[in-house]
């Protein structure tokens, strides 16, 4: 793709026609081709650089929707960048300029923490033909005819725990940061924003409190820079990691747990207002996997039975490699609960979404070489995965039949450890790729991560962790996937 958009380039000066147009039209045929979604894969922006937007927060303005996030590319939690992207199909994404960078001497320096940069709309900017804008982060006041940003804005050790402000007059900014403060007199670290629907599209501030131990909703002024009031307080509920959408008239908030970088089962709580009284917390995953190792970012609701969950799979020894986990959300049983695709396509217009199809290979009908065992347990697809893998053990997995080009691979294990382990996959005796396999926080739990793999069409073989000098995962069974 990256070689196509610069030849492209190179045909549209020559032919002194706008890059822009040639570029969209690549794009536009790129996604129409089938762009897909795939949680914990290395996202890329169209200019092929990985997408830093980390502890994200979405604006939609007509038909662009806009990613804000930290970037972490210097793999530090101190500030470096608010990143913003923007994508009129949620899959494809282009870097745009920082919409907020350091200032010397302030509490946005490269010494200060900035993170979780949110915002929500105004729903009545009818004249920008906006949608249900507030359902998106950061704020349009039309009142002032500016986008306001907040977010976390703290000290190295997390000690100021404060909120911060930033203003600009278009979306992407620059945004010109305005103060650092606690609202209300009290902590704010892990937040986000919510505008509600309600005549005056009012604004609320969720936050975590008091040392972490309580979360709060708190109401915005008119203007969007300043916190007026608390109107809800769910005590000892140690939350973090907020995000809010209305359905149905009902109000979802969306929340981890405090474990540091770790990631912990998210849950979800439901009330008839914002403030409560608040149903008891439910899982929205299977809460073994820790919401598939993840931590929720922010929460898109795209119609009355779909939203989209956007978490963060934090690596915090090298944080600019941490991951995105997207994936569908749905009320199919009442209640929210994620779908745990592993390649899945959204259609943010129709507010749908495709989970596809792919075919199974067990690691247990491979052939076994050196150390490798097979072993049994109820949490195995089929009772049945493949253990003592790498320092001598590995893996073939034959007849797995490809298309003639790159695909996406699940490869579905369980690691026990506490540390992240790693296994190499080679096709049909070709050079080895690494892939990384988090902590599944058990032995018996299992979790997907993807591979690309050129398969040829027909038979292939697939080889995990020869020569390897450390263990890899326990390696339950693959899934094999067409789409792209």
């Amino acid at each position: 793709m990256n070689n196509l958009l610069a030849g492209v380039e190179n045909l549209a000066r020559e032919m002194h026609l706008p890059v822009s147009l040639f570029v969209a039209v690549i794009c536009a045929t790129s996604r129409a081709l089938g762009a897909v979604i795939v949680p914990g894969a290395t996202w890329t922006d169209t200019s092929g650089n990985v997408i830093q937007a980390h502890g994200g927060g979405f604006l939609k303005v007509g038909s662009t929707y806009y990613w804000f996030g930290e970037d972490k590319s210097h793999n530090s939690a101190l500030f470096k960048a608010v990143s913003c992207y923007t994508s009129t199909d949620l899959t494809t994404w282009s870097r745009q300029n920082d919409a907020l960078t350091p200032k010397a001497g302030t509490n946005i320096s490269t010494s200060n923490i900035v993170e979780r940069p949110k915002g929500a709309y105004d729903s009545k900017l009818t004249s920008l033909k906006l949608i249900n804008l507030y359902l998106y982060p950061v704020v349009f006041n039309k009142s002032t005819n500016q986008y306001v940003m907040w977010f976390h804005s703290d000290s190295s050790n997390y000690g100021a725990a404060q909120v911060g402000v930033a203003t600009a007059s278009t979306p992407c900014g620059p945004y010109t940061y305005r103060s650092s403060f606690k609202p209300l007199g009290a902590d704010s670290r892990d937040m986000g924003l919510y505008q509600d629907d309600d005549a005056a599209q009012t604004v609320y501030l969720l936050y975590a409190s008091d040392n972490n131990q309580n979360f709060k909703i708190s109401r915005l002024d008119s203007s969007y820079l300043n916190v007026v009031s608390q109107v809800s307080v769910l005590s000892g509920s140690t939350l973090e990691s907020p995000g809010v959408v209305k359905r149905n008239g009902v109000y979802y908030l969306f929340a981890s747990h405090t474990s540091g970088w770790d990631p912990n089962p998210n849950k979800f709580f439901s009330a008839s207002s914002l403030s409560g009284p608040w149903s008891s917390q439910a899982d929205i995953a299977p809460a073994a996997t820790r919401t598939y190792f993840s931590q929720n970012s922010f929460d898109m609701l795209l119609s009355s039975n779909f939203a989209i969950y956007m978490g963060d799979r934090w690596r915090p020894s090298l944080l600019g490699s941490s991951r995105y986990i997207w994936y569908p959300m749905t009320w199919n049983t009442g209640s929210p609960q994620i779908t745990a695709a592993d390649v899945w396509s959204v259609n943010p217009s129709a507010g749908t979404f495709t989970a596809a199809t792919g075919t199974t290979y067990e690691a247990e009908s491979g052939t076994l070489s050196g150390a490798a065992q097979i072993l049994s347990g109820g949490s195995f697809s089929g009772g049945r995965a493949v253990g003592w893998l790498g320092n001598g053990g590995s893996l073939t997995i034959n007849n797995v039949q490809g298309v003639g080009r790159d695909q996406w691979v699940a490869l579905y294990y369980a690691n026990g450890d506490s540390a992240w382990r790693n296994t190499t996959v080679s096709v049909n005796g070709g050079a080895a790729a690494l892939v990384d396999q988090p902590n599944t926080g058990g032995g018996q739990v299992i979790l997907s991560v993807p591979v690309k793999l050129n398969l040829r069409s027909g038979s292939n073989s697939i080889t995990f962790s020869a020569n390897q000098n450390s263990y890899a995962a326990d390696l339950d069974k693959i899934i094999v996937y067409t789409a792209t």
